[in-house]
């Protein structure tokens, strides 16, 4: 059954399982989110919902944000995300998610913004070798290097691995146990490390992996 839900990373921490045995986990605030519009297959070709998350201020908000929804009927929110889910059909706008619709034991895929690094070289960014330190390595260590011919083909090759923007990306992690919800606090504990930094968004679905 397809599942999904707006959450904001809250950070990392571990718990200990029956057995004793420490599990690192991230700590995320799951919903609650509210159904801000409906999508069906008669009138858009699919069923969907659009989820909002995060109360924020009308002054906020632009005129064709705000008349989204007020048309809607339901309070304005700082993130908006579509999600296909198998029970879109029966849910209506105005309806309200929690994090409860995951429980312990479940397989989840998590989207987030991954950390930006700004312009960094390809030593780091692209775990690039750095020349010898000693006997007159000159101070190129950690230099690009060569990044093609000269005459023949008289350009760099497209994809060659150069320094720029590194970081701030999306970046999904694929098949993360959920160790436990707390559906009173909106709390979902998965195991592992999801993308992005505290306080960073993400999107939680069931995972497509078998």
């Amino acid at each position: 059954m397809k599942k999904g839900i707006i959450g904001k990373k809250i950070g990392m921490t571990q718990i200990f399982d029956d057995n004793g045995n420490v599990i690192p986990v991230t700590v995320i605030e799951a919903g609650p989110c509210v159904v801000a519009q409906k999508k069906t297959v008669e009138n858009d070709g699919y069923s969907s919902v659009q989820l909002g998350f995060e109360d924020i201020a009308d002054k906020k908000l632009n005129k064709a944000t705000k008349g989204h929804f007020a048309k809607a009927g339901v309070a304005t929110k700082k993130h908006l995300k579509e999600f296909r889910l198998d029970d879109a059909e029966t849910m209506n706008v105005g309806d309200v998610i929690s994090a409860d619709v995951f429980a312990a034991g479940d397989r989840v895929d998590i989207t987030g913004i991954t950390k930006g690094h700004g312009y960094s070289g390809v030593i780091k960014r692209w775990n690039g070798a750095i020349l010898r330190m000693t006997h007159g390595g000159g101070p190129v260590h950690r230099h690009i290097g060569s990044v093609g011919a000269n005459s023949t083909p008289s350009r760099i090759y497209k994809n060659k691995k150069m320094p720029g923007h590194y970081g701030h990306e999306t970046s999904t992690v694929l098949n993360l146990d959920v160790v436990r919800v707390d559906a009173e606090k909106n709390l979902i504990a998965v195991k592992g490390a999801v993308p992005g930094a505290k306080g960073g968004i993400v999107f939680i679905r069931n995972t497509v992996k078998a």
